[in-house]
């Protein structure tokens, strides 16, 4: 998919969810310090899987058995907790372009350098910093 359309359509989905932006400081490969409480991974998964806030299956596979129709077209993220630290993870749903500038995956804590959004939804991040750490503390059990 188009970065454009996958950013669009991601921003689309999350508008109702956002919230201000949560400054952060990536150190190396990652972001360190949690941007909110600690997530729930149980709420994490239930991100991951929504056609209409996370949008993961959209382009990524994940062990997430009962959801039809999962993308193939980024890594999947089963195991994804064994390969990732949380700071590692943390960045990647934050910004993953920061650490793979070609990544087609849009910034889900982020507001710049996107293309093709809405008014709407221009200056609006696709998750709050709470979903961020819900998803990153899922992402972390996937071993």
């Amino acid at each position: 998919m188009h970065r454009g359309l996958a950013t669009a359509a991601l921003l689309m989905a999350g508008a109702a969810a956002a919230q201000d932006l949560v400054p952060y400081t990536v150190s190396g490969d990652g972001i360190e310090r949690p941007l909110a409480a600690p997530g729930d991974p149980a709420r994490g998964r239930a991100i991951a899987a929504s056609r209409q806030q996370g949008l993961c299956l959209l382009c990524h596979p994940a062990p997430i058995p009962e959801e039809r129709f999962q993308g193939n077209l980024a890594p999947d993220l089963a195991g994804v907790g064994a390969r990732y630290t949380t700071a590692q993870l943390r960045l990647r749903v934050v910004d993953a372009r920061r650490v793979t500038p070609a990544s087609f995956m849009p910034a889900f804590h982020g507001t710049a350098n996107l293309s093709r959004v809405g008014a709407a939804w221009q200056g609006k991040p696709v998750l709050s910093a709470q979903q961020v750490e819900d998803v990153v503390a899922w992402l972390s059990t996937l071993r």
